[in-house]
């Protein structure tokens, strides 16, 4: 009977922890979603450009905002499995949206074009 309280004691503790732990260099969201905007803009030079290698603008990127690689990807992962993303990715849009305004009427036709609506663009 003891056994039996100790195993269910030991699961009810480590039920209880998190799916992921906390990385050490865990990059802001602020950050991560300024990081994640300045990606998209990238992404689109690659979309341009597609018979070029555009891997420098990733590195530039990364770079300017003082993050490496490997903490960026860690931070990703991080808020992914947290379920924070879509914040981040949220506030990555507005920064994109203020950086070029004409890009609001853009995404409205797009997405009156494909049927969607998203809260954001309403």
């Amino acid at each position: 009977m003891k056994k039996l309280i100790f195993i269910f004691v030991l699961l009810t503790i480590f039920s209880c922890s998190d799916y992921i732990d906390k990385p050490k260099n865990l990059i802001d969201q602020d950050v991560m979603a300024e990081v994640i905007a300045d990606l998209m803009i990238n992404d689109q030079a690659i979309f341009t450009y597609q018979d070029k290698n555009m891997e420098a603008g990733t590195r530039f990127v990364l770079k300017s905002h003082n993050v490496k690689p490997s903490d960026f990807t860690e931070s990703f992962k991080y808020y992914v499995i947290k379920e924070k993303m879509n914040d981040i990715t949220n506030n990555a849009q507005e920064i994109l949206l203020k950086k070029d305004p004409k890009a609001e009427k853009y995404v409205k036709e797009k997405l009156k074009q494909s049927g969607n609506t998203s809260s954001f663009v309403q």
